[in-house]
Protein backbone atom coordinates (compact mmCIF):
# COMPACT_ATOMS: atom_id res chain seq x y z
CA UNK A 1 0.00 0.00 0.00
CA UNK A 2 1.24 3.28 -0.85
CA UNK A 3 0.40 7.26 0.39
CA UNK A 4 -1.03 10.59 -1.42
CA UNK A 5 0.44 13.08 0.32
CA UNK A 6 -0.80 16.80 -0.43
CA UNK A 7 0.12 19.84 1.09
CA UNK A 8 0.53 23.09 0.55
CA UNK A 9 3.58 25.86 1.71
CA UNK A 10 3.73 29.29 2.16
CA UNK A 11 5.05 30.92 -0.85
CA UNK A 12 7.94 28.40 -1.94
CA UNK A 13 9.19 28.37 -5.80
CA UNK A 14 8.24 25.31 -6.87
CA UNK A 15 12.31 25.20 -8.26
CA UNK A 16 13.19 24.95 -5.01
CA UNK A 17 10.60 22.64 -3.27
CA UNK A 18 11.67 19.30 -5.19
CA UNK A 19 15.28 19.59 -3.59
CA UNK A 20 14.16 20.10 -0.21
CA UNK A 21 11.71 17.48 -0.59
CA UNK A 22 14.44 15.12 -1.49
CA UNK A 23 16.61 15.68 1.15
CA UNK A 24 13.46 16.08 3.47
CA UNK A 25 11.83 12.78 2.68
CA UNK A 26 15.45 11.04 1.95
CA UNK A 27 14.41 9.88 -1.37
CA UNK A 28 14.85 10.51 -4.92
CA UNK A 29 11.95 12.83 -6.08
CA UNK A 30 10.52 12.75 -9.15
CA UNK A 31 8.30 15.49 -11.01
CA UNK A 32 5.21 14.45 -12.45
CA UNK A 33 5.56 15.63 -15.52
CA UNK A 34 8.73 13.74 -16.37
CA UNK A 35 8.16 10.18 -14.17
CA UNK A 36 8.24 7.40 -16.69
CA UNK A 37 6.64 4.83 -14.50
CA UNK A 38 9.00 1.89 -16.64
CA UNK A 39 11.85 3.88 -15.58
CA UNK A 40 11.40 5.03 -11.84
CA UNK A 41 13.52 3.96 -9.17
CA UNK A 42 11.76 1.19 -6.86
CA UNK A 43 12.38 3.98 -3.98
CA UNK A 44 11.68 6.80 -5.96
CA UNK A 45 8.29 9.40 -4.83
CA UNK A 46 6.69 10.95 -7.95
CA UNK A 47 5.72 14.77 -6.77
CA UNK A 48 3.69 17.59 -8.14
CA UNK A 49 4.80 21.15 -7.75
CA UNK A 50 2.84 24.03 -9.05
CA UNK A 51 1.43 27.49 -7.69
CA UNK A 52 -1.97 28.37 -7.23
CA UNK A 53 -3.99 31.22 -6.31
CA UNK A 54 -4.70 32.40 -2.56
CA UNK A 55 -2.71 32.19 0.64
CA UNK A 56 -0.37 28.69 1.04
CA UNK A 57 -0.69 28.83 -2.67
CA UNK A 58 2.27 26.74 -3.32
CA UNK A 59 0.85 22.98 -3.80
CA UNK A 60 2.71 19.97 -3.28
CA UNK A 61 1.28 16.44 -4.61
CA UNK A 62 3.32 13.43 -3.50
CA UNK A 63 2.54 10.74 -4.97
CA UNK A 64 3.57 6.45 -4.05
CA UNK A 65 4.68 7.54 -0.90
CA UNK A 66 5.52 4.20 1.26
CA UNK A 67 3.53 3.69 4.07
CA UNK A 68 6.54 3.12 6.39
CA UNK A 69 7.39 6.79 5.48
CA UNK A 70 5.77 9.02 8.45
CA UNK A 71 4.09 12.06 7.31
CA UNK A 72 4.12 14.98 10.03
CA UNK A 73 7.93 14.30 10.30
CA UNK A 74 8.53 14.65 6.44
CA UNK A 75 6.55 18.22 6.38
CA UNK A 76 8.39 19.17 9.48
CA UNK A 77 11.55 18.37 7.20
CA UNK A 78 10.92 20.33 4.43
CA UNK A 79 9.15 23.27 6.61
CA UNK A 80 12.61 23.27 8.24
CA UNK A 81 14.75 23.23 4.73
CA UNK A 82 12.60 25.58 3.22
CA UNK A 83 12.14 28.06 6.26
CA UNK A 84 8.60 28.32 5.60
CA UNK A 85 4.77 27.20 7.12
CA UNK A 86 3.27 23.96 5.67
CA UNK A 87 0.22 23.18 5.65
CA UNK A 88 -1.86 19.79 5.86
CA UNK A 89 -5.05 18.49 5.84
CA UNK A 90 -6.05 17.11 9.70
CA UNK A 91 -8.62 14.60 10.26
CA UNK A 92 -11.71 16.40 10.09
CA UNK A 93 -13.72 17.01 7.26
CA UNK A 94 -13.55 20.68 7.39
CA UNK A 95 -12.27 21.33 4.35
CA UNK A 96 -11.11 25.08 5.71
CA UNK A 97 -9.46 23.08 8.82
CA UNK A 98 -5.48 22.35 8.44
CA UNK A 99 -2.43 21.83 10.13
CA UNK A 100 0.06 24.88 10.33
CA UNK A 101 3.59 22.79 10.42
CA UNK A 102 6.08 25.66 11.58
CA UNK A 103 9.45 25.39 10.76
CA UNK A 104 10.58 25.16 13.95
CA UNK A 105 8.48 21.57 14.11
CA UNK A 106 5.68 23.50 15.91
CA UNK A 107 2.03 21.79 14.86
CA UNK A 108 -1.16 23.79 15.65
CA UNK A 109 -5.07 23.60 13.83
CA UNK A 110 -5.65 26.04 11.52
CA UNK A 111 -8.92 27.14 9.62
CA UNK A 112 -9.15 29.18 6.64
CA UNK A 113 -12.01 30.56 3.94
CA UNK A 114 -12.23 28.46 1.16
CA UNK A 115 -13.52 29.24 -2.49
CA UNK A 116 -13.23 26.35 -4.87
CA UNK A 117 -12.04 28.25 -8.63
CA UNK A 118 -11.47 26.64 -11.67
CA UNK A 119 -7.80 26.68 -10.44
CA UNK A 120 -9.00 24.75 -7.26
CA UNK A 121 -9.52 25.85 -3.55
CA UNK A 122 -8.05 29.37 -2.61
CA UNK A 123 -7.28 29.29 0.84
CA UNK A 124 -7.74 32.95 2.84
CA UNK A 125 -8.39 34.57 6.01
CA UNK A 126 -5.86 31.92 8.44
CA UNK A 127 -7.24 31.99 12.03
CA UNK A 128 -6.18 29.74 14.64
CA UNK A 129 -8.58 27.08 16.10
CA UNK A 130 -9.55 27.94 19.22
CA UNK A 131 -12.29 28.21 21.93
CA UNK A 132 -12.68 31.59 21.89
CA UNK A 133 -13.62 31.27 18.25
CA UNK A 134 -17.56 30.32 18.15
CA UNK A 135 -17.47 27.91 15.38
CA UNK A 136 -14.42 25.98 17.27
CA UNK A 137 -16.74 25.44 20.31
CA UNK A 138 -19.00 22.80 21.61
CA UNK A 139 -20.25 20.20 19.04
CA UNK A 140 -17.28 21.80 16.41
CA UNK A 141 -15.64 18.82 13.91
CA UNK A 142 -12.76 20.84 15.81
CA UNK A 143 -13.49 18.49 18.67
CA UNK A 144 -13.14 15.33 16.88
CA UNK A 145 -9.68 15.80 15.82
CA UNK A 146 -6.89 14.76 17.56
CA UNK A 147 -5.47 18.20 17.11
CA UNK A 148 -7.97 19.56 19.62
CA UNK A 149 -8.66 23.77 20.02
CA UNK A 150 -5.61 25.89 21.26
CA UNK A 151 -3.53 22.88 20.75
CA UNK A 152 0.07 23.27 20.09
CA UNK A 153 2.41 20.00 19.21
CA UNK A 154 6.19 21.86 19.88
CA UNK A 155 8.17 18.95 18.86
CA UNK A 156 6.48 17.04 17.37
CA UNK A 157 7.07 17.61 13.17
CA UNK A 158 10.46 18.15 14.07
CA UNK A 159 11.91 14.99 15.52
Amino acid sequence: MTELWNWRIDGAAPVEVYPALAEALGRVVMPLAVADPARLPAYAVVCDVWEAPGVYGTMVDCYGVPENLPELPSIGALARLLDRNCLMRDDTLDAGRHLLVAPDGTIRPVHFAVVETDDGEVLSDQRLCTLSHPGCRGWSQCHRSRWAPDSVEPALAAA
